[in-house]
C-alpha cells in the first residue's frame, strides 16, 4: 500500500508569483480539475515546464481514438504501479468526477479478474502496469495482445498516456508533492 507523503521537497510557488501565462494555465487547470494543483505550482519553478506539461496533458486527454474512461484507467494503473500517491489521488478524483464507478477504480489492481473491465481494457491495463515498472516489463506478447483490440494509432495513444504519467509520477514522487486536501484525494476520504 502507498505511504502518505508529508512535506514536499520543493515548495509550490504562490499563484501570485507566477508570470501571466503560467497563471492562465493554472486557472485553466483549476477549471478542468476543480482545484489548484500543487504540482503545477512546482512545475512553474522551471521556465516553460508548466506550459510544456499542460500541452502534453491536453494532447493525451483530448478526444481521440481511445475512449476517455480507458485513458483515465490507464493513468490510474500507471500511478498505482509506480506507487505515486499524489497521482493516484488525482486519477481517482478525476475518474470519480468523470463518472467512472468507484468499484472499478477501487479494483484497478485486480483488473485481470475484477468485474466491470472490458477485455480490451484488461489488455491495455496490463501494458500500463508492465510499462510503469522499472525496468519496463512490456514485451512483444503484450503488444500482440494489445493489437488484437487496438489499432496502431490507438496503441500510440495508450502509450502516450502511460508515458505522460511516467513523467508525472517520477516528478511528484521524487519531490513528495503534498496532495491537496480534497474529497477523493486523501486516504480514507
Amino acid at each position: 500500500m502507498p505511504i502518505r507523503m508529508s512535506g514536499s521537497r520543493i515548495s509550490p510557488l504562490a499563484l501570485g508569483d507566477l508570470d501571466a501565462n503560467d497563471q492562465l494555465l493554472m486557472a485553466q487547470g483549476t477549471e478542468i480539475m476543480g482545484f489548484l494543483a500543487n504540482d503545477g505550482l512546482t512545475f512553474a519553478r522551471v521556465p516553460g515546464l508548466l506550459e510544456a506539461v499542460s500541452g502534453l496533458v491536453a494532447a493525451c486527454y483530448r478526444p481521440g481514438k481511445v475512449d476517455m474512461e480507458t485513458k483515465r484507467l490507464l493513468a490510474l494503473m500507471s500511478s498505482t504501479a509506480a506507487a505515486c500517491v499524489y497521482c493516484q489521488h488525482h486519477n481517482r478524483f478525476g475518474g470519480l468526477k468523470a463518472g467512472i464507478p468507484k468499484e472499478l477504480l477501487d479494483s484497478i489492481w485486480e483488473y485481470a479478474t475484477a468485474p466491470g473491465f472490458t477485455d480490451a481494457q484488461r489488455v491495455a491495463l496490463k501494458v500500463a502496469h508492465h510499462a510503469s515498472l522499472h525496468p519496463n516489463q512490456v514485451d512483444d506478447e503484450n503488444f500482440a495482445e494489445l493489437r488484437e483490440y487496438y489499432s496502431e494509432d490507438q496503441c500510440a495513444e495508450i502509450v502516450a498516456v502511460i508515458a505522460l504519467f511516467g513523467f508525472l509520477n517520477r516528478w511528484n514522487d521524487t519531490i513528495k508533492t503534498e496532495p491537496e486536501n480534497l474529497p477523493g484525494l486523501n486516504p480514507g476520504s
